[in-house]
């Protein structure tokens, strides 16, 4: 509009200069032509100012409106049932209900919280998804489970950026199939460390070492050498097993080197430890005797405190010495609890579904819910919170994880095969040879790959 206005100006001065070779008369009239046109193009200019401003006043108003619209919308009426672990049913029902005060534009439903745990929920989901929970908690190695049976929602749009950029990397990986989002990550506390007596094992920096320590004290070192822990060998010498899936959540392809001499080593060092006397095959504290060292997980901190009262004491996984004669870290993976929304057909009620799960996944509530039961949380912000650093167990925990890897997702054949191999390691590998054990893990291996084909 101003270039516009200037061209106009710039004909006019180039046309009253052209007219003063004719004469004074025709000069001047050109000046009294050309000061008209001015006022007119300032007259104009002023009221497109005017109108700019109007404008602009009236999208700010629009927008304004737009972001208020949601607390004034309706979003009809309907039940909303939630699956969380029994041990935070009262803690999300308080939640919730302050959640409901605080957004009345949802006051049409009614949500219905019911126990039913982590390792429960998935496969509940997956049989029958019609008659699942609307919103539900499960582990991260269910994921692509959930969303090949169609019982996963992915997240809303306008959540996914604060979701990534506010949780630990691990636990958006763990939520993320493909390159989508498909759920909440509510804790980054599922791994394992050790747990030790401090009174019986004084130095727990090396495994040889707290073995040791338990015989001499005739005391018990609990480890469970089944698929989920026994990586800590496997991966903690430099083997690899992980697996690919599509966006649909279908195992497209296996990475594993277990057969190889790094595999060897790690087999011979499992064999080792189940050769002790100390050694006892487990890892819940709670059916635990006569222990002074366990390697167990966050949930069952309140249980090894009351055992070993004040000299109780937490550390990350030992380091070990293997067959080759290097030394090498316990490893592992990590993984983190999640909140998942399952598909609806009405579109209000996912917004108010989606709008609860970001709400119980949010940094206040992650921390208010360690406060509450001792959830380690995946938020960023809530991990910096003093009570969370103190915390013995999340601290060993956070230190185990830099020596890990997210756990990502297994088929479920992937897991009664790793049970089966850790069965021999306290059986019929006890006497085997160094080519029975290379044979075995080439099997392993085989078996393994093939579940993704």
């Amino acid at each position: 509009m101003k270039k516009k206005m200037v061209s106009v100006l710039l004909t006019v001065a180039m046309s009253a200069a052209m007219l003063s070779g004719c004469g004074n008369s025709a000069a001047d009239t050109a000046a009294d032509t050309a000061e008209s046109v001015a006022d007119a193009v300032e007259e104009t200019a002023d009221a497109t100012e005017e109108a700019v401003e109007e404008t602009a006043e009236a999208v700010e108003e629009a927008t304004e409106e737009a972001a208020e619209a949601p607390e004034d919308a309706d979003y009809g009426t309907g039940e909303i049932k939630v699956w969380v672990a029994d041990n935070v049913v009262d803690f999300t029902n308080d939640t919730i209900k302050t959640f409901m005060d605080e957004n009345p534009q949802f006051a049409g439903y009614t949500v219905t919280v019911e126990p039913v745990g982590e390792g429960d929920a998935a496969t509940n989901m997956i049989t029958d998804v019609t008659a699942g929970a609307d919103i539900f908690g499960f582990a991260q190695d269910q994921t692509a489970r959930l969303v090949a049976a169609g019982a996963l929602e992915e997240v809303a749009p306008e959540n996914v950026d604060a979701i990534k950029s506010e949780n630990a990397a691990g636990a958006v990986t763990a939520a993320t199939v493909g390159d989508t989002l498909y759920s909440y990550p509510m804790t980054a506390d599922n791994g394992y460390f050790l747990y030790y007596d401090k009174s019986v094992v004084t130095d727990p920096s090396t495994l040889e070492g707290v073995l040791e320590q338990c015989e001499a004290a005739g005391k018990n070192f609990y480890m469970d050498l089944t698929g989920w822990y026994q990586v800590a060998f496997f991966f903690g010498t430099g083997c690899t097993l992980t697996y690919d899936s599509d966006n649909d959540g279908n195992f497209t392809a296996c990475n594993c080197d277990y057969d190889s001499d790094k595999g060897l080593v790690a087999l011979k060092e499992m064999i080792e430890v189940a050769s002790s006397k100390a050694f006892q095959p487990g890892s819940s504290a709670g059916d635990a005797v006569d222990y002074a060292a366990i390697i167990d997980g966050t949930w069952d901190a309140d249980v090894v405190k009351a055992a070993f009262g004040d000299n109780y004491a937490c550390a990350k996984l030992p380091t070990f010495t293997g067959s080759d004669g290097a030394e090498y870290q316990m490893s592992g993976f990590n993984g983190c609890k999640l909140l998942g929304v399952k598909p609806q057909e009405d579109d209000n009620k996912l917004a108010v579904c989606d709008a609860l799960a970001q709400y119980l996944t949010s940094e206040d509530v992650q921390l208010a819910r360690y406060n509450a039961v001792g959830w380690g949380p995946s938020n960023l912000k809530a991990q910096e919170n003093d009570a969370v650093k103190a915390d013995a167990a999340l601290s060993a925990l956070s230190e185990q994880f830099a020596f890990t890897i997210p756990q990502g997702q297994y088929p479920g054949d992937y897991w009664s095969n790793a049970e089966a191999l850790a069965g021999d390691v306290t059986g019929s590998f006890q006497s085997a040879s160094d080519d029975d054990l290379k044979a075995a893990l080439a099997t392993f291996q085989e078996t393994v790959v093939g579940l993704a084909q």
